[in-house]
């Protein structure tokens, strides 16, 4: 008998018996009634060809693709096809570590060209190459704040992204850090509710721009009143955002952080995604991620290797930065290959489509009855809204008229039921911005 195929009855019960379940009801006791198949009565194979000839009447039938004005950290911008094709290449499918580097010198160039397009990007002088997103990054900066400074207070602002925020007060729920949080407010960081908050006793505050509300800022007060009680800064970036507002490296900011999604990586219901980190040389050495390197060898030949990986809980052991043990290799070089393609011009270009179309939005929403656009900080490419309804009750109604209409706050924040952030990128169309206004009125009775 083949022993993975039960092929009578006795070897049914044969199999059960050694798995210590009676009966196949029982082995799939966990999963709901309603979930379970109604039948395994499956149709024969079918060909390739067919197989795609089906799915393609099938998606036919989506009355609609949804256009969407929905950020919150994930955007829905344009990938230009040269990069898909750049990264099919086999050369580049892994997703891990190129521990021998006289195997791996195309992958390592590439990886030291992303650090190096990340430190051009955010105006810092050295970046690692790669973590898992832009949250548990942006939590790594905060360990990193905590090694440096042999401190375990943090101050977290109110605007940082309440997922990112979360997943910090999740890896921090069982170490000795104090996390201080300051207020919410619908535009920049409050000056003065941070300066309450930081002492000398304090390891880093923890900043992002634009924020979570999508107000743009300028950090470098608070860099200097930070510095002045020996406080590291993080800020966590918006990539797409750097080819037009000043970056985090001009403000004094001691580590940056970031999602690199908006860097040429589809959506793809949730990931997988890039996170970034860059800081100044002195802090090299408490930096989590590999950080490749560029040599010669003993013929006096260019080549790369993983100049630190101190991250490695194998290597380091008890003295790891991080016990994170792969990376996101195959994003991060998605990332650089995005990156080049458009160039520093392109980069400049890119963000100001982004703001342009996103500026026209907000004067268009402005004029529904009922729609407030919260104006209390300029803005890139995503802005709040407050209406006259319930925001997620919009959204749902939005989603039959073919729109995400954006991410209802209510969710996340008590009290803020009517109020909802709306991205716009440069994949949305004047006719797509129109269109989505009209809707709302629709929907808002306006």
């Amino acid at each position: 008998m083949n022993p993975y195929i039960a092929n009578t009855a006795d070897d049914m019960r044969a199999m059960l018996q050694s798995i210590g379940v009676r009966s196949v009801d029982d082995l799939f006791s966990d999963i709901k009634e309603e979930f379970r198949p109604r039948s395994f009565n499956l149709p024969e194979g079918r060909s390739e060809q067919e197989v795609v000839s089906e799915l393609d009447r099938l998606a036919r039938k989506n009355a609609y693709a949804l256009k969407l004005f929905i950020g919150g950290g994930y955007y829905d911008h344009y990938i230009p096809a040269a990069v898909t094709a750049l990264m099919s290449r086999g050369e580049f499918l892994t997703a891990y570590t190129p521990y021998q580097p006289e195997c791996s010198q195309g992958t390592l160039q590439a990886l030291y060209e992303f650090q190096s397009l990340i430190c051009a990007l955010t105006r810092m002088e050295i970046a690692n190459a790669s973590l898992y997103d832009g949250g548990t990054a942006l939590y790594e900066a905060m360990m990193m704040a905590v090694r440096i400074t042999g401190k375990k207070r943090v101050v977290l602002d109110g605007g940082v992204s309440p997922i990112y925020r979360k997943i910090i007060r999740s890896y921090t729920n069982n170490l000795d850090i104090a996390l201080v949080e300051t207020p919410v407010v619908h535009g920049q960081a409050h000056r003065p509710d941070i300066k309450a908050l930081l002492n000398n006793g304090t390891a880093a505050v923890i900043l992002q721009n634009p924020n979570f509300f999508g107000a743009v800022d300028d950090f470098s007060d608070i860099v200097a009143m930070a510095g002045s009680l020996g406080v590291l800064t993080i800020a966590s970036v918006y990539p797409a955002s750097l080819g037009l507002l000043k970056p985090p490296g001009d403000m004094g900011v001691d580590i940056v952080t970031g999602e690199g999604q908006s860097l040429g990586l589809p959506l793809h219901f949730g990931g997988p995604y890039l996170g970034f980190m860059a800081t100044s040389k002195k802090y090299m050495r408490k930096m989590p991620g590999r950080i490749v390197g560029q040599t010669v060898d003993r013929q006096g030949r260019r080549c790369f290797v993983n100049t630190l990986q101190a991250r490695e809980q194998h290597i380091r052991r008890e003295k790891a930065t991080s016990n994170i043990c792969t990376n996101e290799a195959l994003c991060a070089i998605q990332a650089a290959v995005f990156m080049s393609l458009l160039g520093p011009e392109g980069m400049k270009e890119w963000a100001c489509l982004n703001f342009s179309k996103a500026e026209f939005a907000r004067k268009v929403l402005e004029q529904i009855p009922g729609v407030e656009v919260k104006r209390s900080a300029p803005t890139f490419n995503e802005f709040t809204v407050c209406l006259p309804k319930d925001a997620q009750d919009v959204v749902e109604a939005m989603i039959q008229k073919g729109f995400a209409a954006g991410f209802p706050l209510g969710r996340y924040y008590p009290g803020m039921d009517r109020y909802m952030i709306v991205a716009v990128t440069e994949k949305r169309t004047r006719q797509d911005i129109l269109q989505y206004a009209q809707a709302l009125r629709e929907v808002l009775g306006a």
